[in-house]
């Protein structure tokens, strides 16, 4: 993580100088040498920095970043340590950002004591958005989140239901009798009551085959038309897959970047090599020379196929849904784009 290190007086440079040498990626700032001081940088350093940690007493710190302050999914972390360098003080974005984590890497580096007063490391329980950071989880609705790891927090019961194989660090879970409800599941509406935070895994496969010149906007329909019927979300698709010859389709490029997903290009004979377990089209074979796109792209991808061949408008698209063990696929060598 890229840390800006900043120092106010003699003593804090000599602790700021030993954080930058172990921290990597850690820059250090001496606020007497910054033309205007270190508040007059401070929007610079918000927008640039994943970390920031001041040698100082907290009070200045806190007024220091109280203009920049924006929202918990978005702001650095920010840890403080003291200029005689006994504490380093988790203050903004202990979770998110990272703060409870540079704390403590501050503490081994500098042996110093880590100070970190979020309740549900306290507890040593692990808070719903620290396991969806650490899982590469999305979560639907950050209230959800807040409200069950106060459930947590408290000691009460909760329902884990998941359809991969991750877990949350926390003792109580029960099937019976909870308080509140943790699902990970990429479809649309999951059945529950009560309190209910929804967690959406990145395992879903779209695979596509299209005409050429197809738009963003009508592949994205396509895409949003067969998902809504099949009550799936659209924030678990982990990539879209088609065939070699579209590697450069402008409106599928496009759809992944407004998605945040992947583009994985396959070869006709990977295709050839598997086309024979979905239907096959002529026109397809035509004009691609493989007999079918969408259906073969999608398990390529590492999913199995939850959802077949639905065409819209020129558009076809197939949904598979990655096994935990074939995640690896993301690190291996097929073409990215």
């Amino acid at each position: 993580m890229k840390t800006a290190v900043i120092a106010f007086t003699d003593a804090a440079l000599h602790i700021a100088d030993r954080i930058c040498s172990g921290l990597e990626g850690a820059e250090l700032y001496d606020n007497r040498k910054v033309c205007g001081g270190v508040k007059s940088r401070m929007g610079f350093l918000f927008e640039t920095y994943g970390g920031i940690v001041f040698v100082c007493a907290a009070g200045i710190a806190v007024r220091l970043i109280a203009p920049y302050i924006r929202d918990k999914a978005k702001d650095p972390a920010v840890v403080v340590v003291d200029d005689m360098g006994k504490f380093a003080v988790s203050l903004l974005s202990g979770h998110i950002g990272g703060a409870n984590d540079l704390s403590r890497e501050i503490s081994a580096l500098i042996g110093c004591q880590a100070v970190i007063t979020t309740a549900s490391d306290g507890r040593g329980i692990e808070s719903v958005d620290l396991f969806a950071k650490r899982c590469g989880l999305l979560i639907e609705n950050r209230e959800d989140a807040k409200t069950i790891t106060s459930i947590m927090v408290n000691g009460g019961k909760i329902r884990f239901v998941s359809e991969t194989g991750d877990r949350i660090n926390y003792p109580d879970l029960s099937g019976t009798d909870f308080e509140g409800s943790i699902y990970v599941t990429s479809t649309e509406e999951p059945d529950g009551t009560g309190p209910c935070c929804v967690l959406r895994p990145r395992n879903l496969t779209v695979g596509i085959g299209c005409r050429r010149g197809k738009t963003r906007d009508e592949i994205g329909n396509a895409i949003s038309q067969v998902f809504q019927k099949n009550h799936l979300s659209i924030r678990s698709i982990r990539a879209i897959a088609s065939i070699e010859l579209k590697k450069d389709e402008k409106g599928i490029l496009e759809t992944c970047e407004q998605l945040g997903c992947d583009f994985l290009v396959f070869s006709k004979e990977e295709v050839r090599r598997i086309q024979d377990r979905f239907p096959k089209s002529a026109f397809v074979e035509s004009k691609t020379g493989v007999s079918s796109v969408c259906e073969p792209c999608a398990c390529l991808a590492g999913g199995e196929l939850i959802v077949g061949k639905t065409a819209h408008n020129g558009v076809t698209v197939a949904v598979g849904r990655i096994r935990q063990d074939d995640a690896s696929l993301f690190n291996s060598g097929c073409d990215k784009r």
